[in-house]
């Protein structure tokens, strides 16, 4: 077979994998840009960095957080109205603060069982922050909270403040046959993810730490800094081929929302899934962000200092889109000093994370009002703590 002809071949068949599953065109993108020398180096470091500077923290937050928290009850958010109004939704508000979306989903679920109200619908989506919120508790642990916290309260007040206008049942659909049952079995990318990760976690936390702590590991030898930054990359790419083949990848709501969670339980294999995740949206951005640097001159952070004044907007319908995927790369921006905390926080009150997929499945006149509804605060504050100077 010719070369040229073998080329199209080739490229025939790579756009037909990746028309199956959408996920595959990041780890493709990466072993092309690995095989293409000029920009191998930069490729490797910023793959080493997204491991070490994000990636290990954040399954190491994760696995600390499921230990806590085995897995959040399903409450009942009706006993709490009918004690009081400002309870349920302060519960919510609480629910959808915690990270991940698993509390989102629960008062979302709730609300089309009729056993919750609209109010705090609004409410926990409002103060959801997703699965962005690991990354962020993960890097800049005080921001976090920070950021929680605002959630929460914008939460509480903006869930009263529907629920004086509107009744409980508010956009309650009238018949809902949605079901939170999950028979998802782990792929064998994750089970053989799981027993690399067994392997190298320790040692991963170990080296990630002293980086963090500005250890200069060239000084002591350049082949064992080029074996660090090899084997964070490779790590790197695990985590994204593993996220890759985890899911069929053939929606949006596939790639931009994590996988579904492992029955029966598993703490271990909840935290390789969303640590997987992350990686594979933090390695996209950090990738985009060299890349345009580098090549096409774009520096972002200047580009954002220069129009400070529509950060905080555009972060704002960033989180209009469904799914965590998006929300990662604004959380990334921030850490990487893109954008101003107005903007974070901006984002973390009008993103509902992976939430939004069963609110549009479930109610969807509900979850679009309810999404309009936090885009108000959204701005109020993000606009509030640009001009406050934050």
């Amino acid at each position: 077979m010719p070369p040229l002809t073998l080329t199209k071949f080739s490229f025939a068949i790579s756009s037909q994998v990746i028309l199956s599953n959408k996920r595959l065109l990041l780890p493709i993108l990466l072993l092309l840009c690995l095989a293409y020398p000029p920009i191998r180096s930069l490729t490797l470091t910023a793959m080493s960095d997204a491991f070490f500077q994000v990636c290990v923290f954040v399954a190491a937050t994760l696995f600390l957080y499921y230990c806590a928290i085995d897995r959040l009850p399903q409450l009942e958010l009706g006993t709490l109205s009918q004690k009081s109004p400002l309870l349920e939704v302060s519960f919510a508000s609480l629910l959808g603060a915690l990270p991940g979306c698993g509390g989102a989903i629960i008062v979302v679920t709730q609300f089309t069982k009729g056993q919750a109200s609209f109010g705090s619908v609004v409410a926990v989506l409002t103060a959801t922050m997703g699965d962005a919120a690991f990354l962020l508790l993960a890097t800049k642990p005080l921001e976090g909270l920070l950021i929680i916290l605002i959630g929460l309260s914008v939460g509480v007040i903006s869930g009263s403040v529907v629920n004086a206008f509107h009744n409980a049942d508010h956009l309650r659909p009238a018949k809902n046959n949605y079901t939170d049952d999950c028979y998802n079995r782990p792929s064998k990318a994750l089970i053989m993810s799981k027993s690399i990760w067994q392997v190298v976690l320790i040692p991963s936390v170990i080296i990630a730490v002293l980086i963090a702590i500005n250890t200069d590991f060239s000084s002591f030898d350049a082949v064992l800094a080029n074996a660090i930054t090899v084997f964070g990359a490779c790590m790197a790419f695990i985590a994204v081929a593993t996220w890759a083949l985890s899911s069929k990848g053939q929606s949006y709501q596939d790639v931009a929302s994590e996988e579904e969670t492992i029955t029966p339980p598993s703490k271990l294999y909840k935290v390789l899934q969303d640590t997987h995740f992350v990686t594979a949206w933090v390695v996209a951005s950090f990738m985009l962000f060299e890349i345009l640097i580098t090549f096409a001159g774009v520096d972002l952070k200047a580009w954002f200092a220069h129009y400070a004044y529509l950060a905080p907007l555009i972060a704002v319908l960033i989180g209009f889109l469904p799914g965590c995927g998006p929300q990662i790369v604004v959380t990334t921006l921030y850490i990487q000093g893109i954008i101003p905390f107005s903007a974070l926080a901006a984002n973390a009150i009008s993103n509902d994370g992976d939430a939004l997929f069963p609110a549009i499945a479930m109610a969807p006149r509900a979850a679009l009002v309810a999404t309009i509804y936090s885009a108000v605060p959204a701005i109020l504050v993000g606009y509030g703590l640009y001009f406050y100077g934050i």
